[in-house]
């Protein structure tokens, strides 16, 4: 027979998984989904108190944009990634020079495009914001999803200690 405090966990962590994949189909639906990595970084953790959800430390970005200023040393790699990952192609460049024994091109046209994409996207947000940011953010992955998660959660385990207040016997 479980307690009505296991009974209040175990809802806690049903409702938390149901957050879990409505904010992954939100993700999709936004269209700011790239590689999955947020999606799949969502965990529900359960504790000695009830359950937690955890995402990947960047997870908040996806709904307020990323800020100008001090960007990761490998910024660029990682926005080059992103480029991959969306299947953004930047304009091939091709070489001036012609390929020779003593001079053999390092990258693509192709490569060099996207490099130079990158980097241009790099310089943007360094300097002014993703486009989230500038736009002044979205609430549409968590932030309306929480509240109704909480009611929720407040709903269903209100029923499991309205009964143990009521079998109280005052003398």
């Amino acid at each position: 027979m479980t307690t009505n405090i296991e009974a209040a966990k175990q809802v806690i962590v049903l409702k938390l998984e149901e957050l879990k994949q409505r904010i992954s189909a939100n993700i999709q639906v936004s269209g700011r989904s790239a590689s999955g990595r947020s999606a799949q970084s969502l965990v529900v953790e359960t504790t000695e108190k009830g359950a937690v959800l955890k995402g990947r430390r960047a997870f908040g970005t996806l709904e307020t944009g990323r800020k100008s200023g001090k960007v990761p040393y490998n910024f660029k790699s990682i926005i080059l990634q992103w480029m991959r990952d969306k299947g953004i192609k930047g304009t091939s460049i091709p070489y001036l020079r012609t390929p020779s024994e003593r001079w053999q091109p390092k990258y693509t046209p192709q490569e060099r495009g996207d490099l130079s994409l990158a980097g241009a996207i790099t310089h943007k947000i360094r300097t002014e914001g993703t486009t989230l940011f500038r736009s002044g953010g979205a609430s549409d992955i968590y932030t309306q999803e929480i509240p109704k998660t909480i009611a929720e959660i407040q709903n269903e385990i209100r029923t499991f200690f309205v009964g143990e207040i009521s079998n109280i016997k005052l003398n």
